[in-house]
C-alpha cells in the first residue's frame, strides 16, 4: 500500500540544522545508540583532558588513561563515588565544565524521551486493498479502517483524495489531486471497524475510470483518518496510502462479524484483509 518511491536531489538535509526532529522520527535502536556514542565520546574527550595532567586526579585506580577515563565516566554522570577525586585547580576546573555538560545532557534526554513518549500515537489498522463493488445498485469503492486499541475515538473523520497524473489541454504534465467525497465522512464513536466508501456515480471522479486507466495514470489513493482519543483527549491521525494495483475489482470484503447462538457478537480480525470474488 505504498506509493512509487521518490527520490529528491539539490535540498541538503543537515542533521544538526534539525536535531530535534532527527531524534524524534529515528527508530528506538539508533536513537540509543547515538545517545551511548555521545557519551563514550564525551568521556573519553574529558578523561584525555585529565590524563594529559598527571596528578590532578587523587586516588587514580585503576593508574593511567583507564583510570582518567572511569574517573570522566562517574562525573559526566554526576555519579561521584567519592574516592577518586579532583585534587589540583585544574582538575577541579574539567570536572566543572563536565558537570555542566552532563547536567544539560541529562536535562535534553530526559525533554527527548518524555517527547517521544507523550507523542500521541494512532492504532489504526487499514485494509491492504480497497475493492469496488455495487452497493444498493451503485459501483462503491470501498476500504475498511479499525481502532486496534478497541477504545473509543471520538468524532472521527476520513478523508479519501486521488493523486494521478494529467495532460491539460496544452500538454502541460500535472500531478492532480482530487477529494473523492465519501459516503459517510464522520464517525461518532469509532472503537471497532468502520466501512469507508465512495460512491463511483455521475458526480465521480471515478465516474469513466477502470483499473486500466488508473494504471495507466499512475493512481494513488490517500484514505486519512483523525479523531480525539477519549481517554487521553489527544488528537490522533494516520493515513494510509493504496496505488491502483492495491484495488481489488469485482471483489469484497471478508465479513468479519459473528453472531455467536447466544447473541454475543465476535468481530475476527483475523480476516480482516480477506477479499474474495464476487
Amino acid at each position: 500500500m505504498t506509493a512509487r518511491e521518490v527520490i529528491t536531489h539539490g535540498i541538503a538535509r543537515p542533521i544538526f540544522h534539525d536535531l530535534f526532529h532527527h531524534f524524534m522520527t529515528v527508530s528506538w535502536p539508533r536513537l540509543f545508540a547515538t545517545l551511548a556514542g555521545f557519551f563514550i565520546v564525551f568521556d573519553v574527550l574529558f578523561g584525555f583532558l585529565y590524563y594529559l595532567v598527571p596528578g590532578c586526579i587523587a586516588n587514580l585506580n585503576p593508574a593511567g588513561f583507564a583510570g582518567d577515563f572511569f574517573f570522566s565516566v562517574e562525573t559526566l554522570a554526576t555519579v561521584g563515588y567519592g574516592e577518586m577525586h579532583p585534587e589540583t585547580f585544574y582538575g577541579h576546573s574539567v570536572a566543572m565544565i563536565e558537570i555542566f555538560v552532563g547536567l544539560m545532557s541529562l536535562a535534553l534526554i530526559t525533554g527527548l524521551m518524555f517527547a517521544r513518549f507523550s507523542r500521541p500515537q494512532a492504532r489504526f489498522l487499514f485494509t491492504k486493498n480497497g475493492v469496488v463493488r455495487p452497493v444498493a445498485g451503485k459501483r462503491t469503492l470501498i476500504f475498511r479502517a479499525a481502532n486496534e486499541r478497541q477504545n473509543v475515538v471520538q468524532e472521527a473523520s476520513a478523508r479519501l483524495r486521488m493523486m494521478r497524473d494529467e495532460i491539460t489541454e496544452e500538454g502541460y504534465r500535472i500531478r492532480r489531486i482530487v477529494d473523492l467525497p465519501l459516503l459517510r465522512s464522520q464517525h461518532p464513536m469509532f472503537a471497532l471497524g468502520w466501512t469507508i466508501m465512495h460512491v463511483i456515480d455521475d458526480a465521480s471522479p471515478l465516474r469513466s475510470e477502470t483499473a486500466e486507466s488508473l494504471s495507466n495514470s499512475k493512481t494513488v489513493f490517500i484514505l486519512s483518518l483523525s479523531g480525539t482519543d477519549e481517554n487521553t483527549g489527544q488528537t490522533l491521525m494516520a493515513r494510509s496510502e493504496y496505488s491502483s494495483a492495491d484495488i481489488r475489482w469485482n471483489s469484497t470484503f471478508r465479513d468479519i462479524l459473528e453472531e455467536a447462538p447466544d447473541g454475543t457478537l465476535h468481530v475476527d480480525y483475523n480476516r480482516f484483509h480477506d477479499i474474495e470474488p464476487l
